[in-house]
């Protein structure tokens, strides 16, 4: 494991359970574990990039810390990880997936793999959406022989064409119409 490698946050106040996804991910991810939602905030960071959250926990409930990480702006992935099966109160609630218990390794390697890479869109997108707006407003009040011999403008050509290579490779790399609607949720919440 390195240094580059995202930090997960496992809380659940089942403490056996905690320690067996955290001994699961901690293979390939830097894991810190918390046992109830006051202990889940006072671990919270901006180098946690994704949450694993119960939402029935004594105390501060789970629907209680997603919230608040929520209102401190942490930008991380919460994934809730419950025995509550989900209803119409999942609407309005901020997280970026759901798995019902009891969960796999296999399941829980493939969701972290999967918000991870919605992130990943989701930095390409935005990078690519702001560059071609650059991109359009030259061609829009400069010569193209201008545009054909500026050296700036040709690095930015090749950055667009690089990222939209990345975006469609994000794209075809999504296996579900739930992985677009994931994506998609995470750019609107953005804006």
């Amino acid at each position: 494991m390195s240094d580059d490698e995202p930090d997960v946050l496992v809380v659940d106040d089942e403490a056996r359970l905690a320690d067996l996804f955290a001994a699961w991910i901690g293979t390939e991810y830097a894991v810190e574990t918390a046992y109830d939602g006051e202990q889940a905030l006072s671990k919270m960071s901006d180098s946690v990039e994704i949450v694993l959250l119960d939402r029935r926990m004594p105390g501060l409930s789970g629907d209680e810390v997603l919230s608040e990480i929520r209102d401190a702006g942490y930008d991380c992935r919460v994934v809730m990880v419950t025995a509550v099966d989900p209803d119409f109160d999942i609407i309005e609630m901020g997280f970026d997936d759901y798995l019902v218990k009891p969960v796999s390794k296999d399941e829980l390697f493939e969701m972290i793999d999967s918000v991870l890479s919605r992130s990943a869109y989701e930095s390409d997108i935005q990078e690519y959406y702001a560059l071609v707006s650059k991109k359009a407003l030259l061609e829009s009040e400069k010569a193209e022989r201008e545009l054909e011999t500026n050296e700036e403008y040709q690095e930015l050509v090749d950055r667009v064409d690089e990222l939209r290579a990345e975006v469609d490779e994000s794209v075809s790399g999504m296996q579900s119409h739930d992985d677009f609607v994931g994506a998609f949720q995470d750019l609107q919440s953005e804006n």
